[in-house]
């Protein structure tokens, strides 16, 4: 039996065998009943085939990046009163230049994430560690408004792939049954950076000065450079398109099979699947050796047709894709709050009546890391349970909308977090309060980082590379406005008034996912066509990983 195309609903995959009928390959160690999407090939180079010594290798190499260029970003949070004090740049023009360095996150992933399909990751993450490096040593340097803008737009642009191309790295890695976990440890070290960071720099400043904080950035990303230099290797292999909800690591369009299920989870049809699994008798693979898998350019890229012209355009044309634009605006949000916070976090700490200096500011991002923690073991391996769980009861399928019910937490941590905040600040209350409200918003940012973009790659799988980069796109596009409107906002509407107001807008927010819930297979099943049609384009240009 074939899956006509008035069935085939992209993202919605058989993901666990519960008759024992699905001929496909099974995830080991206890979870025999897991089929593994997407399917690997029989290449020992496929990432899905490395060994878990080599996965978790390119996972530390990825955390390593991660860490080493989120912490560039957020260092300045905690000593932004200092460097003000200092300088002739107001509290006003640092958080300014935030903004415009998380617009250069977004719009330079527009540039980067096609290079990185079209002639590898590895040198793309080398490159920005490198650069990163120079532009932190610049930095002290800038003392003017228009030095220090342009320092932070140059420093975005080249450290745009973390915001985009490291969910694309894990998925090119991990299946779909323990995407969720390394996803969620992405958004640990994601977030983990931007809160250890202020945490360091408010001691660095109190034991040397605000320019070393600085240049200790610079020291980090150089360290990091020579780390995955020596050990991160290239992710990107090309493998057939997904195109329908069975594994068929052979298979076309026409001959994916299909075990369609309904809305209310009753089973049309339950058909037996073709075997996913190469056949011994295939053509043998050479490893490759140590140096070969330090090389920057492959031959195979070269020889690549150039397509970075229609791969800077495809991006945009996926804002038309529901779910695409939900998650970039359910993620946009997200760092939208976690500006705020970091943008007021000095200001409000360093004020009456407590008076923090630096170091302590920078402590009270402790808070925080026990929140990351907490939010991402909540949105990671939890989350994962939650889908496995889900697609149990739904005979076997995972629908991506499975992962959205992890944003039930949100709709009280985020409000109540704010409110905590914000009116706690109005009213002078203890320390603690407030701390213990960092902690809320920090928990409730990796758990919003990590679900719309295991959603996306759920949802879109074989067009996720690009469609990550509309997601950071709308994403970082919102962070830059809210950046930008901070501290007027504050300033003028008093601490009360602007958090209440944050408490119900963020209120409001998170319900959209309700909509998705009800609605986002329907969704997705109109995009059915045009998600195809994109998928055939990639493979015919080469792309499709």
């Amino acid at each position: 039996m074939t899956a006509s195309a008035d069935d085939y609903v992209p993202g919605t995959v058989h993901l666990v065998d519960l008759q024992g009928t699905v001929q496909a390959r099974h995830a080991g160690g206890g979870k025999d009943d897991i089929v593994l999407v997407p399917p690997p090939s029989d290449n020992p180079d496929d990432p899905l085939n490395w060994s878990p010594r080599r996965k978790q290798l390119a996972l530390f190499c990825q955390c390593v990046y991660i860490l080493a260029i989120g912490y560039a970003s957020a260092a300045i949070y905690s000593v932004i009163v200092p460097i003000s004090e200092a300088t002739s740049l107001s509290v006003g023009d640092l958080n300014a230049g935030t903004g415009y360095m998380f617009l250069a996150f977004g719009w330079g992933c527009l540039f980067w994430q096609p290079i990185a399909q079209q002639y590898g990751k590895r040198p793309v993450y080398l490159l920005g560690l490198l650069t990163t490096t120079g532009i932190m040593m610049w930095a002290p340097y800038t003392t003017t408004n228009g030095q220090w803008i342009a320092n932070k737009i140059l420093q975005g642009f080249f450290g745009a792939p973390i915001e985009s191309l490291c969910e694309i790295s894990i998925s090119d890695v991990y299946f779909t049954h323990e995407r969720g976990t390394y996803m969620g440890v992405y958004a640990l070290f994601l977030t983990g950076s931007n809160f250890v960071a202020p945490l360091c720099s408010g001691f660095i400043n109190y034991g040397q000065n605000w320019q070393w904080v600085l240049y200790w950035c610079a020291i980090f990303n150089g360290v990091a450079f020579i780390i995955c230099f020596f050990l991160m290797e290239e992710t990107n292999f090309h493998r057939k398109p997904l195109l329908g909800i069975e594994p068929d690591a052979q298979g076309t369009e026409d001959e994916a099979t299909d075990s369609r299920v309904t809305d209310s989870g009753d089973p049309e049809k339950q058909p037996t699947v073709q075997n996913s699994v190469s056949p011994t008798t295939s053509t043998p693979y050479t490893r490759k050796t140590y140096w070969q898998k330090l090389g920057l350019i492959r031959k195979e890229d070269l020889k690549k047709k150039n397509q970075l012209k229609s791969m800077f355009i495809r991006p945009l044309l996926f804002l038309s894709l529901p779910g695409v634009s939900f998650a970039g605006f359910m993620y946009g949000a997200i760092v939208c709050y976690f500006n705020v916070l970091n943008g007021t976090t000095s200001l409000i700490l360093s004020s009456p009546p407590y008076n923090f200096p630096s170091s302590m500011v920078g402590l009270s991002y402790v808070a925080c890391l026990i929140g990351v923690f907490l939010g991402s073991y909540y949105s990671g391996i939890l989350g994962d349970k939650l889908v496995i769980w889900k697609a149990r009861r739904n005979n076997g399928v995972m629908e991506p909308e499975h992962r959205l019910w992890l944003y039930c937490a949100l709709v009280v941590l985020i409000p109540g977090g704010f409110l905590i905040w914000g009116v706690g600040a109005a009213h002078k209350v203890h320390w603690f309060g407030l701390v213990f409200a960092m902690g809320m918003l920090a928990g409730s940012i990796s758990i919003g980082c990590q679900v719309p973009c295991a959603y996306c790659i759920d949802s879109y799988k074989d067009i996720s590379g690009d469609a990550m980069v509309t997601v950071i796109l709308i994403r970082n596009t919102m962070s830059f406005a809210v950046s930008y409107g901070i501290t007027p906002w504050v300033t003028n509407m008093g601490y009360q008034n602007a958090f209440l107001v944050g408490a119900f807008v963020s209120m409001a927010q998170i319900l959209v996912f309700l909509i998705f819930i009800k609605w986002g297979r329907s969704m997705r099943k109109g995009t059915a066509t045009r998600y195809k049609r994109y998928v055939m384009e990639l493979e015919a240009d080469g792309l499709k990983h």
